[in-house]
């Protein structure tokens, strides 16, 4: 699964993160000898889906190479309360100056892929897919949506480089939705996606004459989008946003709206409870 995210790309944000927190070296890991070895046990403390093995493995590859780690679960499982996710073994300075740094990791991407799961479940069989947004952590924005695809949701478009979103500002500056949709497909042809925000039925057939092939519904209730789905019938894939949550998703889901997209994927990032306990072996 993490062919989604370049190895060198881990390597450097593990850096960054060891940088910011060992900084000139761990004072109190000092107190420890220097050949000393140590094993250590990572423990969920709660329900989550688990995701960022390659961080967690990184910051103890770049820490001491001599530390080994064997996984019982791999990345996209579902834990429960107690369960051993690892175990690791090897110099104890190592293991006690990355624990911190690792646990970040794994602990803030779980959270997301966990909260990723609860939004796949809850559309399952509607045909729906929940897509993630570009709220998301700066300098993790895809170690986030790695996390999203691992509890099993999709990725919307990467940044501002990979699609174009006409937005209101964007059609208002343009003039209208046609010599906006116009002026994006001169600019970046056929290969790349070009959508188009509507906020009423009315710019729907607009983007619809357009020619576009996928639309973004903003802030349209269920008897709304049921509407737009009906106008369309299948002339342009439809994705709903804005004020979505768990308890409306379902019904979002089942107006038979190809998309919804959801910042809270990213965004409201809850840290699953994980412990990891050192002891001499």
């Amino acid at each position: 699964m993490n062919d989604f995210v370049p190895p060198e790309e881990v390597t450097a944000q593990v850096r960054q993160a060891l940088d910011e927190d060992v900084g000139s070296g761990d004072l109190t890991a000092t107190l420890i000898p220097a050949t000393a070895q140590a094993e250590a046990l990572v423990i969920s403390r709660e329900a989550a889906v688990i995701c960022g093995r390659p961080w967690f493995d990184e910051v103890f590859h770049q820490l001491d190479r001599r530390i080994s780690i064997t996984w019982d679960i791999d990345e996209g499982d579902r834990v429960e309360p107690g369960m051993r996710l690892c175990r690791l073994a090897g110099p104890a300075r190592g293991l006690l100056t990355g624990e911190r740094t690792a646990l970040n990791f794994l602990q803030t991407l779980s959270g997301t892929a966990t909260v990723a799961r609860r939004y796949a479940d809850a559309v399952a069989g509607t045909g729906a897919r929940v897509l993630d947004t570009r709220k998301t952590l700066p300098g993790l924005r895809r170690a986030q949506k790695y996390a999203v695809r691992c509890g099993g949701c999709h990725n919307h478009r990467m940044g501002l480089y990979d699609a174009v979103l006409v937005k209101e500002n964007h059609i208002a500056a343009a003039g209208s939705i046609a010599v906006a949709v116009r002026q994006a497909r001169a600019l970046v042809g056929t290969d790349v996606m070009i959508e188009v925000e509507v906020e009423n039925l009315a710019e729907l057939r607009e983007a619809l004459a357009a020619g576009v092939t996928r639309i973004l519904l903003d802030n349209m209730d269920a008897a709304a989008l049921r509407e737009a789905v009906a106008l369309t019938a299948g002339r342009a894939e439809l994705e709903s946003s804005g004020n979505v949550s768990l308890d409306t998703l379902r019904d979002v889901a089942e107006t038979g709206i190809d998309y919804i997209s959801v910042g809270a994927l990213t965004k409201h990032v809850h840290a699953v409870d994980l412990s990891m306990r050192i002891a001499a072996p």
